[in-house]
């Protein structure tokens, strides 16, 4: 299989953004992209257990977690519902945890590490928003491909040639 994201860097210089390295990739699938779906939230995964049991219709999931690594935003039982309801990919700027669970799943996953310990559930988080990190905008109805080699945004959807 080729790598995905140096091919879509050479190809389309001019509209993709390049995330800063910092994730690693801990789903069963390890390629993956799709349009952009944002929340942001600090150790509380309230809408994330919302998000993921809505139709994900291959779209992906960006968690700005605040960058905790105190709590996991997402384990196997929230990965597993958004594997079976269509997600292609959750990338998490915090941990997750279940990685052995999670890396078995049809679902691509990326965070910035992993932590044993459970969020809180206050229902608090803000949906589809803008939202900043590793030196990158996500935007809802953008889109975002991720592999081994990191994590890159478009503004729109983009087809290797």
């Amino acid at each position: 299989m080729e790598d995905l994201l140096p091919e879509l860097c050479d190809q389309f210089p001019e509209l993709v953004k390049v995330v800063e390295p910092m994730f690693g990739n801990f789903g069963g699938r390890e390629r993956f992209g799709g349009e952009i779906v944002t929340l942001k939230a600090f150790e509380d995964n309230s809408l994330v257990r919302e998000q993921v049991a809505l139709p994900g219709e291959g779209r992906v999931l960006v968690v700005d977690g605040g960058g905790s690594m105190r709590r996991a935003m997402l384990g196997d039982m929230l990965a597993e519902k958004a594997a079976k309801n269509g997600w292609s990919g959750i990338i998490i700027y915090g941990c997750i945890r279940d990685v052995n669970a999670i890396s078995e799943l049809e679902l691509g996953v990326q965070s910035l590490g992993v932590h044993p310990m459970k969020t809180d559930k206050k229902g608090l988080g803000e949906l589809n928003i803008d939202v900043t990190f590793g030196g990158v905008t996500f935007k809802p109805g953008h889109y975002i491909y991720a592999d081994n080699n990191g994590v890159l945004v478009s503004p729109q959807k983009l087809e290797l040639k």
